[in-house]
C-alpha cells in the first residue's frame, strides 16, 4: 500500500511539474516579443504634438524622430510599425494599459516612472530651454520669476519648472498646468501664460515652422541634459534586452547620428549617458 501510495504520489508529482511547465511555456510564448513577432504588427505609443519628435505632416500622416525609430524597430522585427497617437498624460497609463506594444514617446527615465514600467538605456537627449511671448519683455530665464508659467501635467519638465517656481515663492506668480504639448504652446502663444519649459529641438521646430510667430528662445533652463528611454511593461524583460540591444546598433551603425541630424539639425548627436556612468 505504502508503494502504491509513493507511485502515485510521484506521478502527481511529476503532473503538476508539467502543467507548471507548459503554463510557462504559454506565458513566453504570449509574451509581447513573441506577439510582435507572431503578429508581425508593433504598436508604438507616440506624441504627435512634440515636434521633431513626433507630430503630423500637411497630410496629417505621423511623422518625427520617434516615429522614424518606431519604423526602423519595426523593419528589425519583421513587422509594420502602427503608430499609436499617444499624449503627454496618457504615456504610462497606455503601456500599463496594453493599449501599446512599446512607448516610444520621447519619455524622461525617473526613479518614480520606473516604479511602472521598464526604460532601456537612452535613445535620444534633449538640452532644455525657456521659451516665452516676444511681448512678455522676458530676457533671460530668470525673467520669468513673479510671473503666470506653464507646464505639461506628467512631464519631467512640468516637474523640474514647478521646482524653482516653489523656489522662488513669488506671490505674483502663478502655474497652470495643461493635458498636452499643443495646449500648452497654444496658451504661451495666446499669452495666458508668459513662459514654459521646453526640449531645445521642439522650440526650434516650433519656432522655424512659423506657426508661433510670436513666441522665442530665451536661453537655457536651469536643468540637466534630459535624458529619454524607451519603455516596455515591468512584465517584458526579453523584449527590454532586445531593445537595448536595437538602441545600441542604431548608435554603432550611425543611423543614430542620421536621425538626429534629419530631425533636430545639424551638428553632432549628443551623448547618450551621463559622464562617468554607463546609463
Amino acid at each position: 500500500m505504502g508503494k502504491l501510495l509513493s507511485i502515485k504520489t510521484a506521478f502527481v508529482a511529476a503532473a503538476l511539474a508539467l502543467i507548471a511547465l507548459t503554463g510557462t511555456a504559454q506565458a513566453q510564448s504570449s509574451s509581447t516579443l513573441d506577439r510582435v513577432i507572431n503578429s508581425k504588427t508593433l504598436r508604438c505609443g507616440i506624441q504627435l504634438d512634440y515636434p521633431p519628435a513626433g507630430f503630423r505632416t500637411p497630410q496629417n500622416e505621423p511623422e518625427g524622430y520617434d516615429v522614424a525609430y518606431c519604423k526602423d524597430m519595426a523593419k528589425a522585427l519583421g513587422a509594420t510599425a502602427q503608430i499609436v497617437e499617444t499624449p503627454s498624460a496618457e504615456r504610462i497609463p497606455s503601456l500599463v494599459s496594453n493599449r501599446i506594444d512599446v512607448l516610444i514617446a520621447s519619455t524622461s527615465i525617473t526613479p518614480q516612472r520606473a516604479l511602472s514600467v521598464a526604460f532601456s538605456q537612452p535613445y535620444v537627449s534633449f538640452i532644455n530651454v525657456a521659451m516665452t511671448h516676444k511681448d512678455t519683455g522676458v530676457q533671460k530665464f530668470d525673467d520669468l520669476k513673479g510671473r503666470t508659467i506653464g507646464g505639461v501635467t506628467g512631464s519631467t519638465t512640468e516637474q523640474e519648472l514647478r521646482a524653482i517656481f516653489n523656489k522662488w515663492n513669488d506671490p505674483k506668480g502663478k502655474f497652470i498646468s495643461y493635458g498636452s504639448e499643443s495646449e500648452a504652446f497654444l496658451a504661451l502663444n495666446q499669452r495666458k501664460i508668459d513662459g514654459l519649459i521646453v526640449s531645445a529641438g521642439t522650440a526650434g521646430a516650433l519656432v522655424k515652422s512659423g506657426q508661433f510667430p510670436a513666441l522665442q528662445i530665451k536661453g537655457e533652463a536651469p536643468s540637466p541634459a534630459d535624458l529619454v528611454g524607451i519603455a516596455v511593461r515591468k512584465s517584458d524583460a526579453d523584449f527590454l534586452r532586445w531593445i537595448n540591444v536595437f538602441v545600441w546598433n542604431q548608435v554603432r551603425t550611425g543611423r543614430y547620428q542620421e536621425l538626429y541630424r534629419t530631425y533636430f539639425g545639424e551638428g553632432q548627436a549628443p551623448a547618450l549617458n551621463v559622464p562617468g556612468v554607463d546609463y
